[in-house]
């Protein structure tokens, strides 16, 4: 990518404008400073500020303990390194779900405290009317369907959703109206590809697609498990472009007997 292509801010509408073109959009997630500039600097077009992070960054089990000021926190950080990037903030479990009030106000602390450019929430029709105020308040949302991690228990676990005909036409019916209550983009977990393709061609507004084939308009994955970090499990639909968590640990290593053996630190890093 050019220098000016890098400098080019990404918005909602510029998302828009790449579905139109058939220009896919990238996304990753990111939790920190460093991380977010890298990506930034990498050309990624949106930054999620996943509520994965319980799992990867604080060691939850799943992402229902992430708080608001976790995820407030940690989108402080990524807003300050993204120039280019369009920082979404992920809405935690039950900031949004007791009422429309609370969720409106909890979408714009995110977006005023946090730096994010939109929020995103999970969920189809139930979420609708919540998704359509938000938006109107002037806070850009992303929704999300299929494998929806906050209702993990209610689905029965990690299971790809829509493999029969009628979790099929209910996740493609939310997503029109989802369209229509002023999302400005869908993810969609878990689902079969052809089912993501038929949702994809349907919609004017952009697919983001995590285990949902290559037929949506974009892609996102949570960093840790693409850089080869986060080694308790690693789901089929991730592609380890890096094995960080062999290399870190290698010059982990590395230090630890540098450090014991005395050979570190050595005339050239002394005063």
């Amino acid at each position: 990518m050019s220098k000016a292509g890098k400098m080019n801010k990404v918005t909602t509408s510029v998302v828009r404008d790449m579905k139109n073109k058939g220009e896919k959009i990238t996304m990753l997630t990111a939790y920190d400073f460093s991380t977010a500039a890298i990506m930034d600097e990498a050309g990624i077009d949106m930054i999620l500020i996943g509520d994965s992070l319980g799992m990867v960054v604080l060691g939850y089990d799943s992402t229902l303990p992430v708080t608001m000021e976790d995820i407030i926190h940690h989108t402080r950080a990524v807003s300050r390194a993204a120039t280019r990037a369009l920082v979404v903030g992920d809405m935690p479990f039950m900031s949004y779900q007791a009422s429309t009030e609370e969720g409106i106000r909890n979408a714009g602390r995110i977006m005023k405290e946090g730096g994010a450019h939109a929020v995103k929430l999970e969920g189809g029709q139930e979420v609708a009317e919540l998704t359509h105020k938000i938006a109107t308040a002037g806070i850009p949302v992303m929704a999300h369907l299929g494998l929806t991690p906050q209702s993990v228990h209610q689905l029965g676990g990690y299971k790809v959703q829509g493999k029969d005909n009628e979790t099929a036409r209910r996740i493609t019916e939310d997503a029109k109206i989802l369209e229509e209550a002023g999302a400005f983009a869908i993810v969609l977990e878990c689902v079969p590809a052809a089912l993501a393709r038929d949702i994809t061609q349907s919609l004017a507004i952009p697919t983001i697609g995590i285990g949902a084939g290559v037929y949506c308009d974009g892609q996102v994955l949570v960093v840790n498990d693409m850089l080869g970090m986060f080694e308790k499990f690693t789901p089929k639909f991730v592609k380890k472009y890096a094995t960080l968590n062999v290399n870190m640990k290698e010059a982990i290593g590395r230090y630890v007997t540098e450090v014991k053996e005395s050979s570190f630190p050595g005339d050239e890093h002394s005063f």
